[in-house]
């Protein structure tokens, strides 16, 4: 009986552990929701951050569980995951998340995510115990959403450049200021549907490892995804100021209509991806799109210095992470 009850108190802090890590993930991934339009003025960042929380919360009644499926089910092989495993990837994925956040660098949560789950299994039981398919598809993707969000962005300001080529900037302007709300609600709609279910898939691991939850069902229960989508936008509510800094500022100089183009061609970016069940990096994403922006209007008006630091932040996530998290897990087994 003591030891069940030991045992059902490691899962309860592990949840506990996980849902602040969504937290996390929504503070420091705040900037890419609020960054655009904080910096041109649309909104102020109170306001902003409220904004990006609510639509963060709205994206569970919007999205399946495609994303959470494929980190729940579809990156470890069936029976390796244990506590101590879940317990490493969480520490690796956090402790990644605290450095970048410190020093103002946009990296991925998800991504640190990813490197925490795959160090904690090598650590384990070695590579061998990692499904190929969940991994490449990830992998992948840290280039293709960038690459996705800067082609989108682009073409989205040289559509709109055509468009309105012929009416006054004042007027643009005014229009775009408003539109740039729309634009804002639907990259914060994706990504709390792509970043809450990484999270609904480690605790749906989690349950499935220590047999709380049955490994066909379908679905998690309700209280995760919900829990996972609320702490998404408490986080994000708090907001991570240091990343908005060079999201919104630093990159690229942003006017209304670039910020509308970003933020459209960001969501599009994201909302394919959600639906394909990968989980993307939203960071990397509106990064991508911002660039992109900004190299349609000249190549001189992009910061390729601090976009270059950012992109070398990405490179190193998934094996930092992974690092701390085998770390972590070794430590654990020593501890519960």
């Amino acid at each position: 009986m003591a030891t069940a009850q030991a045992a059902l108190w490691v899962v309860i802090m592990l949840v506990v552990v996980a849902l602040l890590f969504d937290f996390m993930n929504g503070f420091h991934d705040a900037a890419n929701s609020i960054a655009t339009v904080v910096s041109t003025g649309v909104l102020k960042p109170t306001t902003a951050v409220a904004f990006a929380a609510l639509f963060n919360v709205v994206a569970l009644f919007i999205f399946h569980l495609s994303v959470a499926a494929t980190v729940g089910k579809g990156i470890v092989e069936p029976g390796i995951v244990n506590v101590h495993v879940v317990f490493g990837a969480l520490v690796g994925a956090i402790a990644w998340n605290l450095i970048t956040w410190w020093y103002g660098i946009p990296s991925s949560s998800s991504h640190a995510l990813i490197g925490g789950i795959c160090g904690a299994v090598i650590a384990k039981s070695g590579a061998q115990a990692l499904i190929a398919e969940g991994i490449w598809k990830t992998v992948v993707f840290i280039f293709v959403s960038p690459l996705l969000g800067f082609v989108l962005g682009s073409l989205m300001l040289a559509i709109v450049a055509n468009i309105f080529r012929s009416t006054r900037p004042g007027r643009v302007d005014h229009w775009f200021r408003r539109l740039q709300l729309l634009s804002a609600g639907a990259y914060s709609l994706g990504h709390g549907g792509n970043d809450s279910q990484k999270t609904i898939g480690i605790i749906w691991m989690l349950l499935i490892a220590t047999g709380y939850v049955a490994a066909g069902d379908k679905e998690p229960p309700a209280w995760v995804i919900v829990g996972c989508y609320s702490a998404m936008g408490l986080g994000t509510l708090f907001g991570g100021w240091r990343i908005v800094r060079t999201m919104g500022q630093r990159i690229t100089k942003l006017k209304p209509v670039d910020g509308f183009c970003a933020e459209a061609g960001g969501a599009m970016t994201l909302f394919l991806a959600t639906a394909l069940g990968i989980p993307v990096s939203t960071t990397h994403t509106i990064t991508g799109a911002i660039v992109g922006v900004g190299s349609t209007q000249r190549m001189s008006a992009v910061r390729w210095g601090v976009a270059g630091n950012i992109v070398w932040a990405w490179i190193f996530t998934i094996p930092a992470s992974a690092v701390v998290s085998a770390i972590a897990y070794w430590a654990s087994l020593g501890l519960f």
